[in-house]
């Protein structure tokens, strides 16, 4: 049976201009879009904020938060209400307390999975989650080279929990588009090919046609 696959574009910047243009030229040709925030500490570098970030109403936004201590934002989380926030298995903090609270605000939540994390050993999170992100890139930045290997995982979660959304994030492009279509995923997003395009429609519907290409509905 085929799967749904969406592509889903994301933000990445630590610059408020950019932010702002970055989200004034997505909102042209989709509504889905994953925003990624850094605290610095969790990663090796820093992005706006998240008290610093906001995006259009109409939009169904996945907040990508990389954060050591997640339950620290979990108000300003609660203000900005995104559709879904994705927190870090690797947390320095146990995330189910903060996955209730988000949940019972009516946000869905989500775990990312660092490439060196086994699906198995974070089984208690995948259990609550409503997405499951398997990580294949560089932490807080774009441009970074996917790790192809991490497919391996996706049957994993798709065993323990059939019905959960399957994410791809990091270093996603035309060569590996394929790839990635055909492998039980449901949401694969892309960074700096769509975000440093020159034309990021025009990128954004490429990835959508070779999808279409592949026998996959978009």
């Amino acid at each position: 049976m085929l799967r749904t696959v969406s592509i889903v574009p994301a933000i990445l910047t630590d610059n408020k201009q950019d932010y702002r243009a970055q989200v004034e030229r997505i909102n042209i040709f989709t509504r889905r879009v994953q925003i990624d925030v850094s605290d610095g500490i969790f990663t090796p570098t820093q992005t706006l904020d998240v008290t610093n970030i906001w995006w259009p109403k109409n939009w169904d936004t996945d907040l990508h938060l990389m954060a050591a201590r997640p339950s620290e934002h979990v108000d300003t989380i609660l203000k900005l209400g995104p559709s879904l926030c994705i927190l870090h298995a690797e947390a320095s903090e146990d995330l189910l307390p903060t996955f209730r609270v988000l949940k019972e605000a009516g946000i869905k939540v989500g775990v990312a999975l660092l490439p060196s994390t086994f699906p198995g050993n974070v089984r208690s999170y995948i259990d609550e989650a409503d997405h499951v992100l398997i990580f294949a890139g560089q932490l807080g930045v774009q441009g970074s080279q996917a790790d192809l290997m991490q497919m391996e995982k996706i049957p994993l979660v798709r065993n323990m929990k059939p019905e959960v959304e399957i994410g791809w994030d990091g270093g996603v492009n035309m060569s590996n588009i394929r790839a990635l279509t055909h492998a039980d995923l449901d949401i694969i997003n892309v960074g700096s090919a769509i975000s440093q395009a020159e034309n990021p429609a025009e990128v954004f519907q490429e990835f959508v046609a070779e999808i279409d290409k592949n026998g996959v509905v978009i």
